[in-house]
């Protein structure tokens, strides 16, 4: 497998963070280009001003995101960037189909029990769905306590 596209699920938590690190350093290694995606997810309200509510979570999706494009580019690494609306394992599944990406790296939150139950993990129904191979990176015992 030729790694040349790779792709980078965002959601500013630090699990995606480590995501990226690792997503950069293949990068690196074999020279592939870095797609950083953005899922704006927002469940159906009734009291919101959704005009000025997605308005103020897209300037801050976009203010972040293009803080993490600008560390790659440092790092000489080939990178785009995309915000999208939806629900966030199906739109990664479906950017990683249209962008035709060799390797999803994503973090996970490692939720357990019920609360794994209740929310599910957007990483395993990734992991099930990709059209690509998916990495999945997750924070350390030691990393938690720091």
């Amino acid at each position: 497998m030729k790694l040349q596209h790779i792709l980078v699920p965002i959601d500013f938590s630090t699990d995606a963070e480590q995501a990226l690190d690792c997503a950069a350093g293949l990068a690196q290694q074999f020279q592939a280009r870095l797609t950083l995606l953005h899922v704006i997810y927002i469940p159906v309200t009734t009291e919101v001003n959704l005009a000025a509510y997605f308005a103020d979570i897209e300037a801050s999706a976009q203010q972040g995101i293009e803080t993490y494009q600008k560390q790659m580019e440092e790092k000489g690494v080939a990178v785009d960037t995309m915000i999208v609306h939806g629900t966030p394992f199906h739109e990664i599944v479906e950017t990683a189909k249209t962008k035709q990406v060799d390797l999803i790296v994503m973090g996970t939150h490692g939720r357990t029990g019920v609360q794994h139950l209740l929310i599910g993990s957007v990483a395993e129904r990734v992991v099930r769905l990709a059209p690509c191979p998916v990495m999945v990176t997750r924070e350390t015992q030691h990393q938690a306590a720091t």
